[in-house]
């Protein structure tokens, strides 16, 4: 694992979405991978540095905020309600976000000139939600998707990709065996839909709550790697 400090750049606008992002620094000339991270709700970009710390410093990482601001430094891709019965989300600002997100692919791939086949989104909590909802809709933009402490929503399964076009997809799962904001029993239900589906991913459990641990990370950055 590459232990290279970094920093990030300042906020930068694609023009196409209207999305904002940072840039892991130092970015690379002549990146070879592009690795997209998204936050969680209420939360913002800078939080994942950490995340990108052990990635291959060839690979363009990029760290998008979420659309929708819910306070100072605070964002999300949509705006959630957990109730007694589970969460409840509001599916046509997921659904933005997503169309959003899988044009912002297309043009970061168009600008340094990097393959889909080359291409990785990640994401914790509510950013793991978005990454699986472009990568399973979508497959044809990216390599793989990292679900770090998220779920796959039940509202996306009528516009999933058929099992043909989601055979080359690859996934790694990982989820807190305490978490409190969404039981593991939601790992363990995108366990069993990406093996229906024909997914190839990886599961790793660990004993934590809502959260990255270092273990989670080192694991992430192997799957990765591979």
């Amino acid at each position: 694992m590459n232990t290279t400090p970094y920093a990030l750049s300042d906020l930068q606008t694609e023009t196409t979405t209207g999305l904002l992002y940072r840039q892991r620094l130092p970015a690379p000339a002549k990146p070879t991978q592009l690795l997209v991270l998204l936050h969680g709700v209420g939360g913002n970009e800078t939080h994942l540095l950490d995340l990108a710390t052990g990635v291959d410093p060839d690979t363009l990482v990029v760290l998008v905020r979420g659309p929708l601001q819910m306070g100072p430094a605070q964002f999300a891709f949509f705006t959630v309600n957990f109730t007694s019965t589970g969460p409840r989300i509001h599916p046509e600002q997921a659904e933005h976000s997503r169309q959003l997100l899988i044009a912002l692919l297309h043009q970061l791939q168009l600008q340094h000139a990097i393959a889909p086949k080359q291409t990785v989104m990640a994401g914790f909590s509510q950013g793991g939600i978005m990454s699986a909802s472009v990568a399973l809709t979508s497959p044809e933009s990216l390599r793989g998707f990292g679900l770090l402490s998220g779920r796959i929503l039940p509202e996306l399964e009528p516009v999933i990709a058929s099992k043909e076009r989601l055979s080359t997809l690859q996934a790694f799962v990982s989820h807190g065996e305490q978490d409190g904001v969404l039981p593991v029993h939601w790992a363990q239900r995108s366990d069993a839909l990406l093996t229906q589906l024909g997914v190839a991913h990886t599961l790793h459990l660990y004993a934590m709550d809502h959260g990255i641990s270092a273990g989670m990370q080192k694991d992430f950055v192997e799957w990765l790697e591979t």
